[in-house]
């Protein structure tokens, strides 16, 4: 039994299809993650959506895109690419599962005595592990109770730093942002959202590059996706990107925990 976790899919069907096939991928033994973006911009998001929706073993954090396609079923709005996905006859048993899909997956791995910690954009360098996991469960519990709300304050680039003090909508969208979003990181943790290159601006640096003492345990992995132009590259064992642009025509790319080894398949 092996336990994989996969970059960015968006909507490549048959790309995932054939990754899938590639690790040799046992639907009744091993385990599947998927980092988030499950759909837009690739040619078959509604195929994604059935096909993990359809096993068990399959589950994905939240992404920023797939936050938009739950807005856009949430209002209705049937638009773009995820046009099929909203009028799909399933729209109401895609929105149900994909809004119970965690902001953060932990694994551990007993045989090697490794953790993994899995989001899509990642955990800034302020928040404990521990203290992630609390402000992932806030949220997911006020978008299950609250659906309508939490998606149509999300949006937005403020607050652009964290704060204990933050209450209620500023909260919710503060996390959202930090793990769905971020990228680059100023003082203080904060949040450069309009970047989406390799280059940061002055004053700010990727995230995964600031030190923490969450950060120094050795068997502590940070795996995240979001970042297609990093290409996986962190110069960091320990941060593992898996975004390696297949809807760019890239690659989409599988870990496997047990062994941290990565495969990949060309789009």
């Amino acid at each position: 039994m092996s336990t994989y976790v996969i970059g960015d899919v968006h909507g490549c069907f048959s790309q995932l299809l054939k990754l899938l096939d590639k690790i040799s991928y046992n639907t009744q033994e091993d385990k599947i993650i998927l980092t988030g973006d499950l759909v837009n911009r690739g040619p078959d998001s509604l195929a994604v959506l059935n096909y993990c929706m359809a096993d068990s073993n399959i589950t994905s954090v939240l992404g920023n895109h797939d936050l938009y396609l739950l807005y856009l079923i949430n209002t209705n709005q049937a638009k773009g690419e995820l046009k099929k996905v909203v009028e799909a006859e399933n729209s109401s048993e895609i929105f149900e599962w994909l809004i119970k899909r965690p902001l953060l997956i932990q694994i551990s791995d007993q045989s090697t005595q490794k953790e993994f910690i899995v989001t899509h954009a990642g955990i800034p360098e302020i928040w404990s592990i521990e203290k992630a996991v609390h402000l992932a469960e806030e949220v997911s519990k006020a978008l299950n109770t609250d659906p309508s709300k939490i998606l149509k304050v999300m949006w937005g680039n403020d607050p652009n730093s964290w704060d204990e003090c933050l209450t209620d909508d500023d909260r919710y969208r503060a996390v959202i942002n930090y793990m769905t979003r971020m990228r680059f990181l100023g003082n203080s943790a904060s949040l450069d959202l309009k970047n989406t290159s390799t280059k940061a601006s002055a004053g700010f640096k990727p995230w995964f590059e600031y030190a923490s003492e969450s950060y120094k345990q050795k068997n502590q992995f940070y795996v995240f996706g979001h970042w297609a132009s990093l290409n996986g590259q962190t110069n960091n064992p320990h941060f593992i990107g898996l975004d390696t642009g297949c809807v760019w025509k890239g690659k989409l790319t599988a870990l496997r925990i047990d062994d941290l080894e990565k495969i990949s398949v060309k789009y």
